[in-house]
């Protein structure tokens, strides 16, 4: 279902005021490295495909992806997270500068190596993955190192999105400083959860899992069928006392719950569907940016919705632009 011509309208006022709104990504900074070549024959050293590489990149991801999309989005992105001192670590703070993002926010931990997820992807068929990353809690020194960070930058930001890779930044702390001070300014703040920090996410603009992080971070089975899906939504309200609950739920759309009651399904505009990676950054970015821009939550949801179906129609950690948006909501 297509939005009707005057929400169009609205939704394109909104997208043109996106242009330099300030926002703070807080989270799990990563790189995504990309191998791509061809396969045409069966290893006889085991029964795997040989794969002859064409390329090569490496883009942002985890927080990262959600910084590449505020930035494509045209918005002015200030960033706060962990690398390690490492070449994945250089790449992505060349990336980051490149695309003009504040990185004084970003913490160099010279005992932590930098998350690295590499992708073996063969006649567009994802063979392989392998990572890189150092697991465990971060130092005493780096955790004081970023609620400095965070103060600093939360001052002169519009609005605040928490990418939640489990990696280690976000914490309690970091939550709670970040909270009080966006509800003191009242500027949105959202989230995008991890379960074991679920209820520390208490008092945030939006929270914004996927329908198997949803039922995750209720800890219950998953029920099928719409009804199941509003009553859940409705208890993540109760229970986190936010502001709003945004359910992505792959080809169905996703769902909006709002602390007054009002409750809005959005049907998926995706037309092809090649990859489903990073689409949940992509529904954060645009989301959090419309927010800031001044969009109340469904036109902000709508906007959100048109980036995603953008996005999974292409091969990869993908992004969007305003004027690819713009087309697709004309």
């Amino acid at each position: 279902m297509m939005p009707s011509r005057k929400m169009r309208k609205e939704l394109l006022r909104t997208l043109a005021r996106f242009h330099g709104r300030r926002v703070l990504v807080v989270g799990d900074l990563m790189l995504d490295q990309y191998v791509r070549g061809t396969v045409g024959r069966i290893s006889p050293e085991a029964p795997v495909p040989v794969v002859r590489v064409t390329g090569e990149t490496s883009i942002p991801g985890g927080a990262g992806n959600v910084v590449n999309n505020l930035a494509s989005l045209g918005a002015s992105v200030s960033v706060v997270g962990v690398i390690g001192e490492d070449e994945a670590g250089r790449r992505l703070a060349e990336q980051f500068r490149s695309k003009g993002v504040d990185m004084e926010g970003v913490c160099v931990d010279v005992d932590r190596q930098t998350t690295q997820k590499c992708r073996v992807v063969a006649e567009r068929q994802q063979v392989v993955r392998f990572d890189r990353e150092t697991t465990g809690p971060l130092s005493h020194a780096t955790q004081t190192r970023l609620l400095a960070g965070l103060a600093e930058e939360l001052p002169r930001t519009e609005a605040v999105i928490f990418s939640d890779y489990g990696k280690g930044v976000i914490g309690p702390r970091l939550l709670a400083l970040a909270i009080g001070a966006a509800n003191r300014r009242k500027i949105p703040l959202t989230v995008d959860p991890k379960p074991e920090h679920f209820r520390s996410y208490k008092g945030v603009t939006c929270v914004t899992p996927n329908t198997a992080e949803a039922w995750a971070c209720m800890r219950r089975e998953p029920k099928p069928g719409q009804d199941a899906l509003v009553a859940l939504g409705r208890e993540i309200l109760r229970m986190l006392r936010s502001r709003s609950a945004l359910i992505t739920r792959g080809a169905e759309g996703m769902s909006l719950f709002e602390a007054d009651g009002k409750v809005t399904h959005i049907p998926t505009v995706a037309r092809e569907v090649f990859d489903v990676s990073g689409a949940g950054d992509t529904v954060i970015a645009a989301f959090t940016l419309a927010l800031a821009a001044g969009a109340p939550l469904d036109r902000a949801a709508s906007l959100a919705n048109h980036a995603a179906g953008i996005v999974v129609g292409k091969l990869g950690t993908a992004v969007t632009d305003c004027a690819e948006l713009s087309e697709a909501v004309r």
